[in-house]
């Protein structure tokens, strides 16, 4: 049930124009300081995952490591995303209230 809301708040974002999905793309708007929550995938690769993760320390950006890269991307609207980032403060604060 959590999962599936998170999934669809991402959605909402993504709908709205309010998310990046993509390696490139998120690490362009966590430097910006335009996205809000950042979310990586279970199963990315280490190094993606630590890359992630000091950037996002280093900016204070909260990050979580949620789902699988085909429930990101289908919720993204793409096939397949491994990392994603919400830039709506309030869409940000209601998936953090259920991660």
């Amino acid at each position: 049930m959590q999962k599936a809301k998170v999934l669809s708040y991402i959605g909402l974002a993504t709908r709205a124009r309010k998310s990046v999905s993509g390696e490139f793309s998120v690490e362009n708007s966590v430097r910006k300081g335009k996205a809000k929550l950042v979310v990586v995938s279970e199963e990315a690769s280490e190094n993606t995952k630590k890359k992630f993760r000091n950037m996002c320390e280093y900016r204070k950006t909260p990050l979580y490591f949620f789902g699988t890269g085909e429930e990101l991307g289908r919720a993204c609207g793409k096939e397949f995303r491994i990392v994603t980032a919400v830039e709506d403060e309030g869409l940000a604060k209601a998936a953090i209230s259920h991660l």
